[in-house]
């Protein structure tokens, strides 16, 4: 047996994130039968809720179904409820699992609680922040409302072609029992102290002053749930605002920018192990961030300067922002500065700048040699900068990228210069 009125006040007078139909299901359940107290469930099982499972190849799969509650220990066995610390628990248990090289979390829920959701939301993007292992989601079949912001945080979202996403809104319920209290025979009395002790109990008419206090709330939460999708895809507050906490089918969902990509779990799992192979058959070259000083050039002035010489970031496409996620490859989350392959992509642009800038000063650089060898861009730039000199014809030397030019001359362009004079002198 379940106590009802505690399903209840679970359901009614608390701000949800849920889809209409799923709320709709709840309140033809619970609401014939609030009078009574309780209902009865069929053999209870405990620790009935989905496992994570691992491929072959390493991808776990963390299951997002059914119903989302903050806590869900009292009946999870009975409704199919699954809590939000036992999401992020089984997210950061897969992060952590060195066996594993990426995770996509497989949803298939209408939504629910709000409380306990944006905590999980912001423990997600940490988690994310933190590893360098890639986090998608697949909308297979429904991921609305609450699901919905779970789903929004990770790196990709996949929607099939009968997934449902969206229902991006907040709603709460009120229930008048009154009426049938009095056919009931029933008269409530309630004794109590502060003037809003009982507002909005279920045993009279919703007052004014409750209605505008929960209308509020909903209001309140509604703003911050449209802010976390649109920092999350990439869009802004308005666009958010403007679905209308509508829900979008397979391809719809794209076109709103609500997901990147038409397709399956399975096929997720493959796109994820293809390009983590892809990713992990790149070469990589060393990354020595200290610039170092040349004997030739060893002056305060120049380190400076190659200290705090600009990156040129290599070119990319530009993209919608809610697709521009789809570019980096997967172990890279989409964070400024936290993944190996932003440096990466940062040496290579810089290598290739320096090799442009030398060729221009009449020295030869083989840039796909450098890369090969594994010669740092700064080790590449001192070599040229002596080599310069050696000669004595330096005019200028460009220590910064062409996209980023200095005002007259820099100190390494000086310097050179005093050189080439002295070695005429």
């Amino acid at each position: 047996m379940l106590n009802l009125p505690h399903v209840a006040s679970r359901v009614f007078g608390t701000p949800l994130m849920i889809a209409r139909a799923k709320l709709e299901v709840i309140l033809g359940v619970l609401g014939p039968r609030l009078v009574g107290g309780t209902l009865e469930v069929v053999d209870p099982e405990p620790d009935t809720a989905p496992a994570v499972s691992i491929t072959g190849e390493g991808i776990a799969v963390v299951p997002v179904i059914g119903t989302l509650v903050s806590r869900s220990g009292y009946l999870d066995a009975a409704s199919g409820l699954q809590a939000y610390g036992d999401i992020g628990n089984a997210i950061a248990a897969a992060m952590d699992d060195a066996s594993v090289r990426g995770v996509i979390l497989d949803v298939d829920s209408p939504g629910g609680e709000v409380g306990g959701l944006f905590d999980l939301v912001a423990e997600i993007e940490a988690i994310r922040a933190a590893s360098a292992k890639p986090l998608w989601a697949v909308a297979n079949e429904n991921a609305l409302s609450a699901a919905y912001a779970i789903a929004s945080a990770t790196g990709r979202l996949y929607v099939t072609r009968t997934g449902e996403v969206g229902s991006i809104g907040v709603v709460a319920v009120h229930i008048d029992e009154s009426g049938a209290d009095a056919k009931a025979g029933l008269a409530w009395s309630f004794l109590f102290a502060g003037d809003r002790k009982v507002d909005g109990n279920a045993h009279e008419p919703l007052s004014e002053r409750a209605r505008a206090v929960i209308q509020a709330d909903v209001d309140r939460l509604y703003s911050e749930f449209c802010a976390l999708v649109a920092a999350n895809r990439g869009m802004t507050a308005e666009a958010v605002r403007s679905t209308d906490a509508a829900i979008y089918r397979g391809d719809l969902a794209i076109r709103a920018g609500l997901a990147d990509r038409l397709g399956t779990l399975d096929l997720a799992v493959v796109e994820m192990v293809a390009e983590l192979d892809r990713y992990a058959a790149t070469p990589r070259l060393p990354v020595n961030p200290t610039a170092k000083r040349s004997p030739s050039m060893a002056t305060n002035e120049t380190e400076q300067i190659e200290d705090q010489e600009p990156k040129q970031e290599a070119d990319t496409p530009s993209v919608p922002a809610n697709t521009a996620r789809d570019t980096a490859p997967p172990s890279a989350e989409p964070r400024p500065e936290t993944g190996a392959a932003e440096r990466l992509r940062a040496e290579f642009a810089e290598v290739a700048a320096v090799a442009a800038q030398a060729a221009r000063l009449g020295v030869t650089v083989d840039a796909a040699d450098a890369l090969r060898k594994g010669i740092a861009p700064d080790a590449l730039r001192r070599s040229v900068l002596d080599t310069l000199a050696a000669r004595a014809e330096a005019t200028s030397v460009i220590a910064a990228a062409p996209s980023t030019p200095i005002a007259g001359d820099s100190p390494i362009v000086r310097r050179a210069k005093e050189r080439a004079a002295a070695a005429r002198a």
